[in-house]
């Protein structure tokens, strides 16, 4: 038997998708057939990465959203769904960290990360979380009922690192609140599942695993490598499809074992 995951037809979004894992599951989700709505703040880019997805034959379409700003989460939303067509899919990305010692975060520091990793994260799943529950509810239309929310948190919520401590608390605050949705929201057929990646080679990051710090931290990981965006396409792809409907409020490590 072999499977064939198939988004034909659903409507995807997918904030901080500018750069890093927002693009590449934006391009993942596109290539199995999903219209993606491609989200952050930087929209020229947004631009560039939707004009590569259409380059070749996928549908995107761009929506400037601030998720730290609630007004812009619903502009976002609206907008979406007046462009597009009903949210089936969220892929909940965007976020933000600082480097330094608990000792040493400001207030503004720490709202800095709350703001975009917790408040932005939940703000955005529940303004698409009404929408989905009133398809279950026969209150909106919608040609699918229910959905599939795939938020993305760290490794580093399971497994507290020094220096990123605030970032740490906000991803595992993401953990437990996507286990509380999938318990409120699993009787409308939404699934709410957590993808928790280890340290992935994206464009942010890339100049830092060539220096003396970054290969030392390379060399504490279980099998001396780092990951690469597209490391995450199948599990995302698996907690998107309609085959993992039995699959509600999972968090799951795509850390190569670092976090074991």
């Amino acid at each position: 038997m072999s499977y064939n995951i198939d988004l034909s037809g659903r409507v995807a979004l997918i904030t901080g998708a500018s750069s890093g894992l927002g693009a590449q599951f934006a391009r993942t989700l596109a290539k199995a057939g999903a219209a993606v709505v491609l989200s952050a703040r930087r929209v020229e880019r947004l631009k560039t990465l939707r004009a590569e997805i259409e380059g070749a034959g996928g549908d995107a379409h761009v929506v400037a959203m601030d998720v730290s700003d609630p007004v812009s989460i619903r502009a976002g939303v609206a907008h979406a769904e007046t462009e597009v067509g009903t949210l089936d899919l969220l892929v909940n990305n965007a976020g933000v960290s600082t480097t330094q010692k608990l000792l040493e975060v400001t207030p503004e520091d720490f709202d800095y990360v709350m703001d975009t990793n917790v408040r932005g994260a939940f703000f955005v799943a529940q303004e698409v979380g009404k929408r989905m529950v009133a398809r279950a509810r026969g209150a909106a239309p919608g040609t699918f009922t229910g959905g599939r929310i795939v938020n993305i948190a760290s490794m580093a919520g399971v497994r507290v690192l020094s220096q990123i401590g605030v970032y740490a608390m906000s991803k595992a605050a993401v953990i437990h609140m996507t286990r509380a949705m999938a318990l409120e929201w699993g009787r409308y057929d939404i699934n709410v599942n957590c993808i928790c990646p280890g340290y992935i080679d994206t464009e942010i990051n890339h100049h830092h695993w060539q220096t003396d710090a970054g290969q030392k931290l390379v060399q504490m990981m279980p099998r001396k490598r780092i990951g690469k965006p597209e490391d995450l396409d199948l599990m995302l792809l698996s907690l998107c499809a309609k085959e993992s409907h039995f699959v509600n409020g999972a968090v799951i490590q795509a850390d190569d074992g670092f976090g074991v």
